[in-house]
């Protein structure tokens, strides 16, 4: 598979971020139905049936194809996995930790692997693993973060120049001028998350989406979760935490995010996103978006 789109099976090189919570069948189908590749998250995921669950609910809402995003430090990754090639996957990321031991069986199945990467280094490796392309995320990006990285201007054609696989840029996306730049930087396609988030089809809560409308391009702040950190919008509890030298992983777990993500209750836990939020100034359909920025 030489490009971005035939890995896919998509008609555009464009990939919705996996995010967590709202990432239901709904909105994936969505995506897939405008253009793109919908994934749905895994990461919070805490049984298999319920993965399994959400793979065909999903397919019974869109005929195009569609994947999800596995978090490699899951414990239960690899059975996951096993669920996503027994319901005939075209194609995942792997994000969160070492692909080490799910690139092979992915490629046991003949399912595409693009791994998430901050790092050249981290590229590299993929490659050698056998990633079928790589999604280089820059810190501009919502969500998750290790504590290395560069900007997606700087990682993206870095990342080019050191593998052969094609390249898909992710962070600082959400729109026709972000899409371009990618495709001069070298990239083959784009991984839009954030922008996603604020669409008419996202089950986020309507506080969630209007504060990324609503907040200016240094709206964001990076928390230290100990493990790793996490990008989220500056809301007043964000203001607390940063006080503090670390925080409680409790904060980024699945009951406060159910609160703030889907109820909207806005000092329950953080709300991921990305520093383009700064560009997002209306709730459009996700057609709406992904037509105006490959467009």
């Amino acid at each position: 598979m030489s490009t971005v789109s035939e890995l896919l099976g998509s008609k555009y090189p464009l990939i919705q971020g996996a995010m967590g919570v709202i990432s239901n069948p709904e909105f994936v189908a969505a995506v897939s139905d405008a253009g793109g590749y919908g994934l749905l998250a895994t990461a919070f995921a805490t049984d298999v049936e319920t993965v399994r669950s959400q793979v065909r609910e999903t397919k019974a809402l869109t005929d195009r194809p569609f994947g999800a995003n596995l978090h490699a430090m899951n414990p239960l990754a690899m059975q996951f996995a096993q669920v996503l090639a027994e319901e005939g996957t075209r194609a995942v990321t792997v994000s969160g930790g070492s692909p080490k031991a799910l690139i092979p069986f992915f490629r046991e199945q003949g399912i595409g692997v693009m791994v998430v990467v901050p790092t050249v280094d981290v590229a590299v490796k993929a490659e050698a693993l056998g990633a079928d392309a790589i999604v280089a995320e820059g810190t501009e990006s919502g969500g998750m973060q290790g504590f290395r990285g560069a900007s997606t201007m700087v990682l993206v054609p870095a990342v080019v120049d050191a593998v052969k696989i094609p390249v898909i840029a992710a962070g600082g996306i959400g729109d026709s001028r972000g899409y371009k730049a990618a495709l001069a930087l070298g990239a083959q396609g784009v991984q839009v998350g954030t922008r996603f988030i604020a669409s008419k089809e996202c089950i986020a809560h309507a506080n969630y989406k209007n504060t990324i409308v609503d907040l200016p391009e240094t709206g964001t702040a990076i928390l230290n979760l100990g493990r790793f950190r996490l990008r989220s919008l500056r809301t007043p509890l964000v203001n607390t935490l940063l006080e503090q030298d670390t925080v409680d992983m409790e904060i980024f777990a699945g009951p406060a995010l159910e609160a703030s993500w889907i109820k909207g209750d806005l000092e329950a836990g953080v709300l991921p996103a990305g520093q383009v939020a700064g560009l997002v100034h209306g709730i459009p359909s996700v057609k709406e978006i992904v037509e105006e920025m490959v467009g």
